[in-house]
């Protein structure tokens, strides 16, 4: 009498591991660029929200006919503006009205510029808010999330 045996062979086990090793080395490349094109889209997104912020925030002050430098309510929230624009303050500014969240994004604020990046692990994939002058509106720069070359510095 003859014994079946049932399972599979050592070479079938072999083939569907050489053909899961081959879906796997081309699905891994594609989820690397979906994370870099998130994060770029998530700063994108941002400097949409800080432009439209700054917008909204010097419509309301010429609504209000207040001072250029006077401060304004959003939401709320009062925004401190400067030459008709939110200042580049990190906890009054332009912060307060595109509603940036501190746990969302890393905020960097010394002297001067307003600047938003992703995490800490891209500290140059960033979005930096330049206050108004007398003579310019404010500047949001994504220069550096939108390189000519790829995704810059948020790969």
């Amino acid at each position: 009498m003859y014994k079946r045996q049932s399972g599979f062979t050592l070479i079938e086990l072999v083939v569907v591991i050489v053909i899961l090793g081959i879906l796997a080395a081309t699905a891994l490349p594609r989820f690397i660029g979906i994370t870099t094109d998130a994060r770029m889209a998530k700063m994108n997104g941002i400097a949409g929200a800080m432009g439209s912020a700054a917008s909204l925030a010097h419509a309301a002050q010429l609504v209000a006919n207040a001072a250029s430098n006077a401060s304004i309510s959003m939401e709320g929230a009062t925004v401190t503006m400067s030459n008709g624009y939110p200042t580049d303050n990190n906890t009054t500014g332009i912060q307060v009205a595109a509603n940036i969240s501190t746990t969302d994004y890393i905020i960097t604020q010394s002297s001067g510029p307003y600047w938003v990046t992703p995490d800490t692990g891209h500290p140059n994939c960033k979005v930096i808010y330049t206050a108004a002058t007398t003579t310019a509106p404010p500047v949001v720069d994504k220069s550096a999330v939108n390189a000519t070359n790829g995704p810059g510095n948020c790969a």
